[in-house]
């Protein structure tokens, strides 16, 4: 799966735009040279048009955490390995993701950067994400508690200095030693600094956020679980107003009410929706390596062999867009901020990419009405088979 026929010019005509400042019902796109030149209502400029009838027309997805898809996973260390990955979840209408990593010992973990660091500095991905290893063995879900490591010094240093500047977000459990110090070095090299695989208790988390930890990884999943009289993360990362919540937007991870009451609590401000997508995304069921750990994946629903901890998804972005309003309730502008304009902002781009603008880069995505992709334009350019 690849862009095909380079950057077009052409308009968008006959459907639902949904822009920032709301849904324009008889809307249009106007695209030249791989920029969003004009979005308005009503009668389109001169030029090339393409009716995309009666759907919607919504911004490129960004995707803050996949680890995978088209049967391939982003700690290969062949290039078209991942490209391949990378064009597995473009043709569902991702055109902007962080390539997520699971816990390796911290040489291998930084050769994997190193590696990747190459194909962010292409454009294949956005930048890095490291989920791991230091995490909780309490809490580490699909993550091999043998290698979970604290963050210490060295090792913090060691994976951003192999990435050159690449490594965008690096999810820590703060209880461990060193965590909440962690998180202050992470801030302080402009990498987000997340909160996941944690069983902290709320006392401790409050110290994460106040050193500048403002991402929840996929919030519910992989930590202490909320109780009235111990909120623990849920409780104190959900409350703040500091920190974006991911949520696994699938309908196994999450039940669609905790979907809506998160989303509804945190606001379109700070709620995002990810894949946690592994290779199996795009392909289908049967056996998979995450991480060192035997995957099985049944009915689209991918579990440790042996164990029953989730590892991941099969989930793609425009199947968590299609589940967040049809099955959990939020509005499709709610959904579009979710899983464009926010993730967007958080990774630095909201002047590039995210929302459909004049002067952004034309990565749109054109839904029909039961908002399943029918094309996909990344940089302008048509994205096929």
């Amino acid at each position: 799966m690849s862009t095909w026929g380079g950057p077009v010019d052409v308009t968008l005509t006959g459907g639902r735009v949904v822009t920032p400042e709301g849904v324009l019902a008889r809307g249009w796109v106007a695209v030249r040279d791989g920029l969003i030149v004009a979005v308005g209502e009503g009668t389109p400029p001169d030029g090339p048009t393409t009716d995309i009838g009666n759907g919607w027309v919504v911004p490129g997805f960004v995707d803050i955490h996949c680890h995978g898809g088209g049967g391939e996973a982003f700690t290969s260390a062949d290039p078209e390995r991942v490209r391949k990955a990378a064009s597995a979840h473009r043709r569902h209408g991702t055109t902007t993701m962080l390539a997520s990593l699971v816990s390796r010992p911290i040489p291998e973990l930084a050769n994997q950067v190193s590696a990747l660091a190459e194909l962010v500095e292409d454009g294949v991905v956005a930048g890095i994400h490291l989920e791991g290893p230091f995490l909780s063995a309490a809490r580490c879900g699909a993550h091999d508690p043998a290698i979970l490591c604290p963050p210490d010094k060295a090792s913090v240093e060691t994976v951003l200095t192999a990435g050159r500047g690449t490594v965008r977000m690096v999810t820590v459990a703060p209880e461990l030693e060193h965590g909440v110090e962690a998180i202050r070095r992470l801030v302080d090299n402009d990498v987000l600094a997340a909160i996941g695989h944690t069983d902290a208790t709320e006392a401790q988390i409050r110290p994460a956020i106040e050193a500048g930890a403002t991402v929840a990884t996929h919030l519910f999943n992989g930590m202490r679980p909320l109780h009235h009289r111990e909120p623990g993360p849920i409780g104190a990362l959900l409350d703040d107003e500091r920190v974006t919540v991911e949520l696994i937007c699938d309908l196994v991870h999450l039940h669609p009410t905790a979907v809506r009451l998160a989303a509804r609590h945190a606001g379109s401000g700070r709620t995002v929706l990810v894949t946690d997508a592994i290779a199996a995304a795009g392909v289908g069921d049967g056996v998979y390596d995450v991480g060192g750990l035997e995957v099985r994946v049944v009915d689209g629903v991918p579990t440790l062999a042996g164990g029953g901890s989730l590892a991941g998804s099969t989930l793609t972005m425009d199947s968590a867009f299609r589940n967040a309003v049809t099955s959990c309730g939020l509005s499709v502008e709610d959904a579009v901020h979710a899983t464009a304009t926010r993730p967007a902002e958080l990774l630095g781009l909201a002047d590039a990419t995210g929302r459909l603008a004049a002067g952004l880069a034309a990565d749109i995505v054109v839904l029909d009405e039961e908002f399943r992709p029918r094309e996909v334009l990344s940089r302008g350019a048509w994205v096929k088979d």
